[in-house]
């Protein structure tokens, strides 16, 4: 399925829309998210607006309860605004079906879970080709083994996730996510409770995606990570407050400290 959007009946896309299109790859516009209860409701999101292109390592910044983790599942379509729209890849999800939007999941967008939700029964190296497979990449035991090393677990390919420590089973989500070969990456507080060396070189993971071409989103709390992003985006109450470069620009992942 070619990732290509718009409404039908409207005529096929130019060369350079189709060109425009692919130059955003997320792209909100107005999205609020609200959850209604018996008693009261709760905004979660209110008019956001959003557009992250290619080469970008974007922090999503702020406390818990600030709408982080539901703009992430509303960019991955893993949940669907209550205003606004959301398009992805040039794909407007804001009311697809779920069909549509599992599909543009497989072939556009990667998660790295913060519980890292690896499969107990599989190996590294299987949890990982598992990512290859299910997005249909070719070659996908070779891209397999070359994730693994890039990740620096290769001697680990055989070990069940319960025989892994943290840092190493966020290495193995991390390196499923790459092996999808998915332009959009999204990773939902990666370092974690992780300590500054496993922190760090999961962090250079990730920025070496973006500078690949990739579209790294990282939702943090952590104000430190921030500062090796291209774009902080910090959310306070369900709205953007900020966006922009991270105050004194950029600086090498070998700086952090916490």
């Amino acid at each position: 399925m070619a990732l290509t959007g718009g409404p039908a009946g409207h005529g096929t896309a130019t060369a350079g829309e189709t060109r425009a299109a692919e130059a955003v790859r997320i792209d909100l516009v107005g999205v609020g998210k609200r959850y209604d209860g018996e008693a009261t409701g709760v905004t979660a999101l209110a008019d956001v607006t959003l557009r992250v292109g290619a080469r970008c390592l974007l922090v999503i910044l702020g406390p818990s309860g600030c709408g982080k983790t539901t703009l992430l599942n509303l960019i991955g379509t893993l949940d669907t605004p209550t205003t606004g729209t959301v398009r992805l890849e040039g794909v407007d999800v804001t009311r697809a079906s779920r069909r549509t939007r599992r599909e543009v999941r497989r072939r556009a967008v990667s998660f790295v879970f913060q519980s890292f939700n690896l499969f107990p029964a599989l190996t590294a190296r299987e949890n990982i080709r598992f990512g290859a497979d299910v997005a249909g990449r070719d070659r996908a035991g070779e891209v397999t083994d070359e994730v693994l090393v890039g990740v620096g677990l290769a001697e680990r390919a055989s070990h069940f996730p319960h025989q892994l420590s943290g840092g190493e089973q966020q290495r193995v989500a991390i390196a499923r996510a790459i092996a999808t070969g998915n332009p959009v990456l999204l990773a939902d507080e990666p370092t974690g409770e992780l300590d500054l060396t496993t922190g760090v070189r999961i962090l250079e993971l990730l920025r070496g995606q973006s500078a690949q071409g990739g579209t790294v989103l990282v939702v943090t709390h952590n104000r430190e990570i921030a500062r090796i992003a291209d774009r902080v985006v910090e959310l306070s109450g369900g709205r953007i407050v900020h966006d922009g470069p991270p105050p004194g620009g950029r600086v090498p992942v070998a700086e952090l400290r916490w």
